[in-house]
């Protein structure tokens, strides 16, 4: 039987609100797990975690990240990325110091993690780069697979497929009172994103609940075993792109608030550098142990 060091951490947690969990499983170098056991271990966090992260040592100051949920590999996981980056550099002593550090993800290639810990409590992750794919969907088929009617949408922003980590349908709704009451059918919409290509589905309200934060978004992304993301780095990300590309924010530090009414409001923080997104904020551990296989 292997052993292998094992945390549970919520991702963007701020003040009460519960953040996203994610499951960090911290590997040393000489040890190796398959797709196989990969896939084995998320499957029994089905309904405990949204997502298992599997984080390796390459160098010093560079680590290799593979996500997985309870369904499959997934391409990048944002909120498991700030849970376990977080994590480890508050308990890495020769990392605190460290203003940027470099993660090689599996289907996306090396990120920057800039660690903020001392300053905002919090770390930011680059986003990756994006990709405009632009959808054909009707608004009658997105909204009789979203069990909205069409005049729930807002007509005054469009639809659109970002990609940045994520394939991302964004939808606009015109009511945040309809925008957080929204709860659609799982299976319904696992099928809708499997026959269309999309990882996830964002929908967002430009009225917000905190008038300090710039809007209001939801995830669902029942292609990964679980209907809603209750906070979401890639998601928000392809959301400040969709924001930048209608000229909806100007790209300076902001904050977004998620949640459905179900829920305290989770936070996510946005910023833009370097042409590039930048999601952040903090984590807490919650569970701390060891995993046996």
């Amino acid at each position: 039987m292997r052993t292998l060091e094992y945390r549970k951490i919520d991702a963007f947690t701020s003040k009460n609100s519960l953040g996203n969990p994610a499951a960090c499983i911290y590997l040393k170098q000489e040890q190796f797990l398959t797709e196989t056991e990969m896939l084995y271990i998320a499957k029994q966090h089905k309904g405990f975690v949204s997502e298992v992260i599997y984080i390796t040592p390459e160098t010093e100051n560079a680590f290799k990240l593979v996500y997985y949920s309870s369904e499959c590999e997934v391409d990048f996981c944002g909120h498991g990325t700030i849970a376990c980056m977080y994590h480890l550099i508050q308990e890495t002593p020769e990392l605190q110091n460290q203003k940027e550090i470099i993660i090689y993800t599996n289907q996306k290639g090396a990120l920057t993690v800039y660690n903020e810990i001392e300053t905002w409590d919090a770390v930011y992750i680059t986003a990756p780069n994006p990709v405009y794919i632009g959808t054909k969907l009707t608004l009658n088929e997105i909204a009789e697979n979203m069990s909205l009617s069409v005049s729930q949408i807002s007509n005054a922003q469009p639809t659109d497929i970002i990609d940045a980590g994520l394939k991302t349908l964004i939808i606009p709704i015109a009511a945040f009172q309809d925008e957080i009451n929204i709860f659609p059918n799982e299976q319904i919409l696992k099928k809708f994103c499997l026959n269309n290509g999309i990882d996830i589905i964002l929908i967002y309200s430009l009225k917000t609940e905190n008038k300090d934060n710039i809007a209001h978004t939801r995830v669902f992304a029942p292609k990964f075993g679980y209907l809603e993301d209750p906070a979401t780095g890639s998601g928000n990300s392809a959301f400040g792109y969709y924001m930048m590309k209608n000229q909806l924010w100007d790209g300076s530090p902001v904050t977004i608030e998620q949640g459905g009414a179900d829920r305290i409001f989770n936070t996510v923080n946005l910023s833009y550098r370097n042409s590039r997104i930048l999601f952040g904020g903090k984590a807490t551990t919650r569970i701390k142990g060891v995993y046996y296989l």
